[in-house]
């Protein structure tokens, strides 16, 4: 096939999957931005119980990280969405007989990986605190600040530096594993681009166009990252 016919199947409009392709990639992006930061707030809540919680809340916390862990994501998602729906189907059939429930794939989707995200970021979480001085939260002290106080002003902006390497990272790794989600019937950039493949048989070049989005993607966030890192630095440099 011509180059000119091969680039017009990624034109936009009629006789082209550019439409498609961007819709797919949206819906990635949007999947990937909402279950971030419910991921990474989640974990920072199983660090703070896995430090701080009581004996239950400290074991459960650590027993939740690492069923997480351990479970392959595509399992997960299938839990959350088949799982989940069969169990509040009975649930509503007991209490509301007549009442049909569903679980969105797109939130099925943020649950399963979100869960998974948490277990990892509460690592990243338990080594930044690991990273803080003792003497700040005697400092803290030493001012009066109550627990909640001391958590807020003076060690969590520091633990916030010290986790963002990680951060970065789980977000990388969740932008990847936003392609699980086709199976559970989101057309997301990785299944759109399955999709143009399968019906235009043309094969390496939408999945060579994929690889430069997801390239482009993750050039972007890396750079962002790598940016608010610079930041955290000269702030620490201040500091010295």
């Amino acid at each position: 096939m011509p180059a000119s016919e091969l680039l017009s199947l990624l034109s936009f409009g009629e006789g082209g999957w550019g439409d498609e392709l961007l819709k797919g990639a949206l819906l990635t992006l949007a999947l990937a931005l909402v279950t971030f930061p419910f991921g990474i707030m989640f974990g920072f809540l199983l660090a703070l119980a896995q430090r701080s919680g009581g004996r239950i809340t400290r074991g459960a916390s650590v027993a939740f990280a690492w069923v997480f862990k351990g479970l392959p994501e595509l399992l997960t998602l299938f839990l959350v969405f088949y799982g989940a729906q069969i169990a509040l189907r009975q649930l509503f059939a007991a209490v509301a007989p007549g009442v049909v429930v569903e679980i969105p794939a797109f939130a099925a989707g943020v649950v399963a990986l979100g869960v998974v995200n948490a277990s990892y970021a509460s690592e990243v979480w338990l080594g930044a605190f690991t990273a803080i001085p003792q003497g700040q939260y005697a400092a803290a002290a030493a001012l009066g600040l109550s627990r909640r106080l001391t958590l807020r002003l003076v060690i969590f902006p520091q633990l916030l530096r010290h986790a963002l390497p990680g951060i970065g990272n789980l977000w990388m790794v969740l932008l990847k594993d936003t392609s699980l989600v086709s199976v559970i019937s989101l057309t997301e950039l990785m299944r759109m681009t399955q999709v143009a493949a399968g019906t235009t048989k043309q094969y390496f070049l939408f999945y060579i166009t994929a690889f430069v989005v997801y390239l482009l993607i993750s050039a972007v966030s890396g750079e962002l990252f790598a940016h608010l890192e610079r930041r955290s630095a000269r702030g620490r440099e201040r500091d010295a």
